[in-house]
């Protein structure tokens, strides 16, 4: 298994042209809804929507019915402006709504043509209940992804070559109060590399920072070689905490470093960055894996909280693989290990007992399991598989 084999045929562009709840209501309100539409890059708006007449992105998005299906048809899609799907265009616990690739397909959605700005991110989700599945978003001028909504799932996604971070969850206005903040999110087998800030310190691969709310889970991800960090759970008091993240059976590698080998001093580049302002969080960190980084594998970041990190491994990363300088965390089963990155003593300051394999000097009797080459790849359900040497692993 090669380390970019999932890459080479996920690595694919995205566009879109931005919608606004106005929009959105006032074109609903001409037309009934329909519960499956089909859009293609030489689509029109005033197209049916069927297989043979298909429509565009944002007026499939002011039509769809709650709990209908966007068939995007493969193909690079260049647009200009953000694509939002407006608060309030929910569809429901038992029937999502469903931006999805057609069967077999690839749609890239490129938005190369957007300068570098904060109001420039690709697709924005600010409504809830949706699942957006088997879409790649690259080149956006912000974030590729912006999550406002709640309990929606964004699954087999690549967020690439973004201008911020590639994926993000945080609420959707200044104005949004803290108990709409985005909550129960699922992002699922889904891959953020190379994204870039010009700053070299915002842009990381995943992230649920600064203003999200409780329940949002990251599962069998993969976040490689971002200027900043794989995973940023960043605070500040100015806005508070944060809900608690769980970010489990996921990969973090090589971040600091873009994939043409660029790097920038300003980048913190963790694996995962998990606090800040040392606000107290209780993260749940489990299963995942954190490579060859550029700082630490895994860092509390200054928070004070009682964070639950269990089955984790960390190889080879610059600094520490675990840097945890203060708080109350509870460690189990963890496994540090050193082949090639000298480094330094883990820290993990809280409860850690004898089921931890952390690098004082000597690699544990689990290592042997984490030398040779990295390779990850998706199974057909989904599920993230990781090699060294060609042996499977799982923390």
């Amino acid at each position: 298994m090669h380390l970019r084999a999932a890459i080479a045929c996920a690595s694919l562009i995205a566009g879109t042209l931005a919608l606004s709840g106005t929009t959105a209501q006032a074109a609903s309100g001409t037309a009934a809804a329909a519960t499956v539409l089909y859009v293609s890059p030489n689509g029109t708006d005033s197209a049916s929507g069927t297989q043979s007449n298909p429509t565009t992105l944002t007026s499939a998005i002011s039509r769809i019915a709650a709990g209908g299906t966007i068939y995007l048809r493969g193909g690079t899609y260049a647009y200009a402006n953000t694509v939002t799907i407006p608060a309030g265009s929910n569809g429901s616990s038992s029937a999502r709504t469903t931006l999805s690739a057609y069967p077999g397909e690839t749609p890239v959605l490129n938005f190369a043509a957007q300068s570098e700005s904060s109001s420039n991110r690709g697709i924005q989700l600010n409504a809830s209940y949706w699942r957006i599945y088997g879409i790649t978003v690259e080149h956006a001028g912000d974030n590729g992804i912006y999550v406002g909504g709640s309990n929606n799932v964004i699954e087999r996604t690549v967020t690439a070559y973004n201008r911020d971070t590639g994926l993000q969850l945080g609420r959707i206005s200044s104005s949004t109060p803290s108990s709409q903040w985005p909550s129960n999110n699922l992002i699922l087998s889904s891959e953020s590399h190379d994204n870039e800030d010009s700053g070299g310190e915002n842009a990381d691969g995943f992230a649920a920072k600064l203003t999200t709310g409780t329940g949002n889970v990251f599962r069998y991800d993969v976040s490689h070689n971002n200027i900043d960090d794989g995973w940023d759970l960043y605070t500040k008091t100015d806005t508070g905490a944060i809900g608690p993240v769980t970010i489990e059976y996921s990969l973090s590698y090589n971040n600091g470093t873009l994939s043409d080998g660029t790097q920038n001093k300003n980048g913190d580049r963790n694996g995962y960055k998990l606090g800040g302002d040392a606000l107290a969080v209780n993260h749940v960190v489990r299963h995942d894996i954190a490579y060859r980084n550029g700082h630490h594998g895994f860092t509390y970041n200054s928070n004070p909280g009682k964070m639950t990190i269990s089955n984790n491994a960390s190889i080879d990363n610059t600094e520490r693989n675990f840097a945890f300088d203060t708080g109350t965390s509870v460690f189990r089963t963890n496994t540090s290990c050193r082949f090639s990155v000298s480094g330094s003593n883990d820290k993990t300051v809280g409860d850690a007992d004898s089921s931890n394999q952390f690098w004082s000097g000597t690699n544990g009797s689990r290592c042997s399991s984490y030398s040779g080459a990295l390779g990850w790849s998706f199974a057909s359900d989904g599920h993230l598989v990781v090699t060294f040497a060609g042996k499977v692993v799982t923390p």
